[in-house]
């Protein structure tokens, strides 16, 4: 049975504030890479397709999940991740929100910016929230439509896309999940004959025996 697997790239540059810094794997993030695909072997996963975003961060997971083992990725641009840190700078000489600096103030600063954005209110922003949607809309469903398993090697802005897509979330509701959104985490996609259904979120069974529990990360 054909279905899509998205795969959030691990773990990047967090101390970053800024896109271009925060787009390179951390040696943690190499690291859930090599276990993601150590597991995929062990359990004999295969996937037909393979596709990523073009951000340095995904190519990287691809990278270390190991080539070898999988099918030729295709890259596409609209599987990359929104332009966060370009909107925090935004909002922050427009809005007065500082950028955060920690997980904490990051919970509490992605609704605000979301919403923000939802509603047109970040002048200048890279890209609408129309297009966005659509997007991610438009890769998914292309993907859904190809023949036999796919691994999609994205972010995490643009899985909880996916889901307000598919699960047709309130805003509030995809900020959450978003921020639950570990590094190099498993959600997999069905397509069935009435649409796209969600059949898994967050899973890291490469990362759950007790010597790696060390290993989780959001950011």
């Amino acid at each position: 049975m054909s279905f899509i697997t998205l795969v959030r790239h691990g773990q990047a540059n967090s101390s970053a504030r800024d896109e271009g810094s925060y787009d390179r794997l951390s040696e943690l993030g190499w690291q859930q890479a090599r276990w993601l695909g150590g597991y995929f072997e062990q359990t004999g996963e295969k996937f037909a397709r393979v596709y990523s975003g073009t951000l340095r961060r995904h190519r990287e997971t691809v990278e270390g999940i190991s080539p070898e083992s999988l099918a030729a990725p295709v890259q596409d641009a609209r599987l990359n991740e929104l332009a966060y840190f370009d909107m925090a700078q935004l909002i922050e000489a427009q809005h007065g929100i500082a950028i955060p600096g920690d997980r904490e103030e990051f919970i509490r600063h992605m609704p605000r910016l979301l919403a923000l954005w939802r509603d047109g209110a970040i002048e200048g922003a890279p890209e609408s929230w129309e297009a966005f949607e659509t997007r991610v809309t438009e890769a998914l469903t292309e993907i859904a439509d190809g023949e036999g398993r796919a691994l999609v090697v994205t972010s995490g802005g643009l899985i909880g896309m996916a889901m307000r897509v598919i699960m047709q979330l309130e805003l509030k509701a995809m900020a959450h999940l978003c921020l639950a959104i570990e590094n190099s985490s498993l959600h997999r996609i069905q397509p069935l004959a009435t649409g796209l259904a969600m059949t898994q979120f967050n899973a890291l069974p490469h990362l759950d025996s007790a010597e790696r529990q060390h290993a989780r990360s959001h950011l």
